[in-house]
């Protein structure tokens, strides 16, 4: 059997390493930087990153070894897949992995939000008891706009229903057909944007959803509503939800993700009293990187060995 190198540069959970260590030779380069990434991708056969790893047309070019780049996780926007498929690279994910684990972690940010936990746990902690400050919001008999509905969408949707939710599904890739049950299909981006007391957002980031919401499409929300983004950071025009929060068209925010990460010191919607913040940890749950490791791993070794893919994107 050929012997293969597969490099990881940004973590894999055990489960995943261990089933690597029986098929190929692994090289652990873990926070690895893109200088020395460029030096050493020509000596492997593969690649497992995540989404701190930047897999761009350099990587390529300087791979000349290279056969497959695996994503542990969903998102694919940090691997230049026009220059996988110009270097005829393979490229494969792990899309189902993190579903749960995101879209839990949405839910729970939308609850965060209009019950202000953090202000609350924070005051506590000073001492204080200001229980009378804290009248917040129901879920219940709200509605939800999700835009974008595939398995992490869909998931927040049976979620969201199981709360008392109306959910609206917006996605102009899908078909009606095609979008979540727990949903009622809404053919127009602003008629979502109009009904909706809460936004969840889940889409790749890519040059069609980049500044997805700018300041056109907040002028065309409900006064007071609320947005949760566990997708990409760069789909939010954060200028735009800035303003919008200093003017109280929205009510208050949840951020897992930034347009840059980590976001720069001081950054006005971290330190906005109305504005929850996480630091991309939709996916870090044990369970999640768990079934992300062992599934990139499995697809990896599938793509160096020429067997069928469950998952290929390029």
């Amino acid at each position: 059997m050929a012997t293969f190198k597969i490099m990881i540069t940004d973590g894999l959970a055990e489960k995943g390493k261990a089933y690597l260590r029986e098929h190929a030779e692994v090289i652990d380069r873990s926070g690895i930087s893109p200088e020395d990434l460029l030096k050493e991708v020509g000596e492997v056969d593969a690649l497992i990153v995540r989404s701190r790893t930047k897999v761009n047309a350099a990587v390529f070019e300087a791979g000349k070894r290279l056969k497959v780049v695996g994503r542990a996780g969903i998102g694919v926007d940090n691997i230049d897949l026009n220059a996988a498929r110009a270097a005829g690279v393979t490229v494969v994910n792990s899309p189902l992995a993190t579903t749960v684990s995101v879209a839990e972690l949405a839910m729970g940010l939308m609850l965060a939000l209009v019950r202000e936990i953090p202000r609350a746990d924070a005051s506590m902690k000073q001492g204080k008891w200001l229980k009378k400050e804290f009248e917040g919001h129901e879920l219940y008999q709200k509605t939800l706009g999700i835009i974008g509905c595939g398995r992490i969408g869909s998931a927040v949707a049976e979620r969201a229903q199981a709360f008392g939710m109306h959910v609206l599904a917006f996605d102009r890739f899908r078909p009606k057909d095609e979008l979540c049950q727990c949903s009622e299909p809404v053919e127009e981006l602003d008629d979502l944007l109009a009904r909706s007391d809460f936004l969840s957002l889940h889409l790749p980031l890519t040059a069609e959803t980049r500044n997805l919401l700018s300041h056109e499409q907040f002028a065309k929300m409900k006064d007071g509503v609320y947005l949760i983004n566990a997708a990409r950071g760069g789909i939010v025009d954060e200028e735009a939800l800035l303003a919008a929060l200093n003017s109280g068209k929205v009510a208050g925010a949840a951020l897992d993700v930034f347009s840059v990460e980590p976001p720069s010191e001081n950054n006005p919607l971290v330190m906005h009293p109305h504005v929850i913040c996480t630091p991309h940890m939709g996916a870090q749950t044990h369970e999640a990187q768990a079934r992300a490791g062992y599934d990139i791993a499995t697809e990896v070794v599938a793509a160096l060995k020429g067997d069928p893919l469950r998952w290929k994107c390029a």
